[in-house]
């Protein structure tokens, strides 16, 4: 078994050359705890040590330990029984290891046992342990539901509940969905009330509901009586009790060892986290940022795991007196699978640095209000990439992993049909990811403001003016061309001022702004590697062809197709 760190060059690549100088600053509130923990860094390039060792933990574990215990955690799954849920033998002994390895605290401050890492070192972690196992992602991951109390709760909530989830004593969930509500929040009905005594009650039924046997979950309940929107909806913290009853868990086709629960409230007591009727349009929208962050992480790992499986059977595979990775056609398949894969982790790291940005300024306002002048345009212009660049990272990963993963099971042929290989459960554990925490439909729909108002060309202005591309010139030039195409088409679009056409081309629109961005941000890589260079040049020949023929149909205004989409359907 290897290590998942170090036998990854690429994420060896970013950790050395990526610039993490000012999320470091105010991660770290510029080196002010080294004098009250020990085993805070006294300046960046201890942090840098420091996040690279706890990586090399998290490869260790993943790679020595969870990645062999996956293949009988599919088999074995999730169960059911008497009312209660139970993990995998395999996923109960690897949450215990990552909790001794104190990795359970992963983004929380020190002062409440947590390691305070940044979520761009977090993503990395996410990555090699869904490489290792994608489901157990889905229990490792949710310490997201920490760090919106940290964000949101009172003090008291958080003396009590996040030194309990830094030590794994307590695992989290995030109940939102309903069977009535699933994309559409603002149709949740699940009740709150407030008893007798003051204090919330919680009432009605949660769907698909990951790791909903949890300890600790944050539930979205309806807390203004008679209210139609999200504006009358509250976020809750549930501590399980004789309350909460699971009715059930899904039966699945992938992500076997992540349990998804149907539960149902009766009575339950509750905490209000932070305001009234804030549950949506605050809160939960500050998690979905850390949710789209995860799923997205998770693809890349199982895309990368995927990958693997491909490039090692088509070596070992001999047909017509050859391997068949000397084949064109199987050499082209695998070399367009690790571009995507690199291009995809671009992406992941630079728009988590961005939420990092945001929440880091966020944190210093807070904790030091007289720097709130200086910080308030930084901190607009961070929430707004932050929109913008979640959605679009979503929509390129799980679109991407499940390409990745098709792809990786015809190089296998027959065989990646059956279960005697890795590769059919990766296969299956990729379709989730462009489902669940919203689809991919919906990440357009959060994305195209973002296309559409300039905030993504506002960041490719940031990326021309701080970085020196003059020794990649030509590459760069293309990357330069496929702006000036996306912002054609987007004036095109809306000089148009039709609702139709606008959303008939979203989705074109957010596809041409993801392989733009992307091809910028691997010619920042590229300056530093020869190697990126080539990746760049390969991702940039493909993403030429995509741009110009979605700036010619767009640009056609050809609506036959949307004007016959009800006689197709019939």
């Amino acid at each position: 078994m290897s290590n998942f760190y170090n036998d990854n060059d690429d994420i060896l690549f970013h950790m050395k050359h990526m610039d993490l100088k000012r999320v470091v600053d105010l991660k770290e509130d510029y080196f002010a705890q080294k004098q009250t923990h020990p085993e805070a860094p006294l300046d960046y390039e201890d942090a840098l040590d420091n996040y690279s060792r706890v990586l090399e933990i998290v490869g260790e574990i993943s790679g020595e330990f969870v990645a062999p215990r996956a293949p009988e955690v599919d088999i074995h799954g999730a169960t059911f029984k008497n009312g209660e849920v139970h993990y995998a033998k395999g996923t109960y002994e690897a949450i215990d290891r990552l909790a001794k390895a104190d990795l359970m605290g992963f983004t929380i401050p020190r002062n409440y046992g947590g390691i305070n890492m940044p979520k761009t070192v977090y993503s990395a972690a996410t990555e090699m342990i869904s490489r290792a196992d994608a489901s157990l992602m889905n229990v490792f991951g949710l310490q997201e539901i920490g760090d919106t109390i940290l964000k949101f709760g009172s003090d008291d909530q958080k003396q009590r509940y996040l030194p309990r989830f830094c030590s794994g004593e307590v695992l989290g969930s995030m109940a939102l969905t309903e069977p009535d509500a699933g994309s559409d929040l603002q149709s949740v009905m699940l009740k709150a009330f407030l008893d007798d005594d003051g204090n919330w009650r919680l009432n009605g039924v949660k769907r698909f509901i990951t790791n909903g046997n949890a300890k600790v979950s944050l539930v979205m309940a309806r807390s203004e009586e008679g209210s139609k929107d999200g504006r009358g909806i509250s976020l809750f913290i549930y501590e399980r009790d004789e309350h909460m009853k699971i009715r059930r868990i899904e039966h699945k086709l992938g992500i076997h060892g992540s349990p998804t629960c149907e539960i149902q409230f009766n009575d339950a007591p509750a905490e209000l986290l932070g305001r009234r009727r804030m549950g949506l349009i605050k809160y939960t929208m500050s998690l979905m940022n850390g949710a789209r962050l995860g799923v997205s992480a998770q693809a890349v790992g199982i895309a990368e795991a995927a990958y693997r499986e491909a490039d090692k059977y088509s070596q070992e595979r001999v047909q017509f007196k050859k391997p068949i990775r000397k084949f064109t056609a199987i050499s082209e398949m695998l070399s367009g699978m690790r571009v995507h894969i690199e291009a995809g982790r671009t992406l992941l790291y630079e728009t988590s640095k961005i939420v990092d940005l945001k929440e880091g300024i966020e944190e210093r306002i807070e904790h030091h209000p007289e720097t709130k002048a200086d910080l308030s345009d930084d901190l607009k212009r961070y929430s707004k990439y932050a929109a913008s660049f979640t959605p679009l990272l979503k929509f390129y990963t799980t679109e991407m992993c499940n390409q990745v993963c098709y792809d990786a099971l015809q190089i296998h042929g027959g065989v990646g049909f059956t279960t005697e290989f890795n590769i059919e459960r990766h296969y299956r554990d990729a379709r989730i990811t462009n489902i669940y925490e919203g689809t991919t439909q919906l990440q357009v729909v959060a994305a195209i403001g973002g296309v559409t108002s300039g905030t993504i060309t506002s960041r490719l202005s940031e990326y021309e003016n701080d970085f020196d591309f003059s020794g990649i010139s030509e590459l760069f030039e293309t990357a330069k061309r496929f702006r000036t195409h996306l912002e054609v088409v987007v004036a095109h679009v809306k000089e148009k001022n039709d609702a139709r056409f606008s959303e008939f081309h979203a989705r074109r629109l957010v596809d041409i702004a993801a392989y733009t961005v992307i091809s910028y941000l691997l010619c920042m890589d590229a300056t530093k590697s020869d190697r990126k260079k080539k990746v760049a040049q390969a991702f940039l020949v493909e993403a030429n062809h995509k741009i110009q023929a979605v700036f010619d149909y767009v640009t056609s205004d050809d609506l036959s197709c949307l004007d016959s989409f009800d006689e197709i359907i019939g």
